[in-house]
């Protein structure tokens, strides 16, 4: 079963620097993983759901904040290693993540002691140049920069 993603890669210019929003994933997995495990702010839907709405409403959860409006940019599918198909949009526009806050889950852990523990989805959200943001985020998501900037006719 193909299992489906959508995703809002919020962008900036800031001092004349293209900068992107990405989020760190929580949970004890991802803990003391930094370069390689960032992601863009996304979540699954189902067949039949408008992937943009279900980017809206899965930023809205990973990041805890509303998305600001603006034209989506349709950055097309990205397949993950895991075969996961994430539909990526962009958006132009700025957001202060100071108050960022993600939804959680719970997660028995340690592994095999029968205690749930809760964990955020996200646990923190920054700001990131293209450059940094190219080293922080999962390998299979890094195309999307790409197809970002290729839109933008910048490289």
């Amino acid at each position: 079963m193909v299992v489906l993603s959508a995703a809002l890669l919020l962008h900036r210019e800031r001092d004349g620097h293209l900068e992107v929003l990405i989020a760190h994933p929580g949970g004890p997995f991802w803990a003391r993983r930094d370069d390689g495990a960032w992601s863009v702010p996304k979540g699954e839907y189902r067949p039949g759901e408008d992937p943009w709405a279900a980017a809206r409403r899965e930023f809205a959860e990973e990041v805890g904040l509303t998305p600001p409006d603006g034209p989506p940019v349709d950055l097309g599918e990205f397949v993950q290693p895991s075969r996961k198909r994430i539909t990526v949009f962009a958006v132009a526009g700025d957001l202060d993540v100071s108050d960022a806050h993600s939804n959680t889950f719970e997660l028995e852990w340690p592994k095999g002691s029968g205690r749930l523990r809760e964990f955020p989805e996200v646990d923190r959200v920054g700001w990131f140049p293209i450059a940094a943001a190219r080293t922080k985020l999962l390998p299979g998501q890094r195309p999307i920069l790409d197809r970002l900037l290729e839109l933008r006719g910048a490289r």
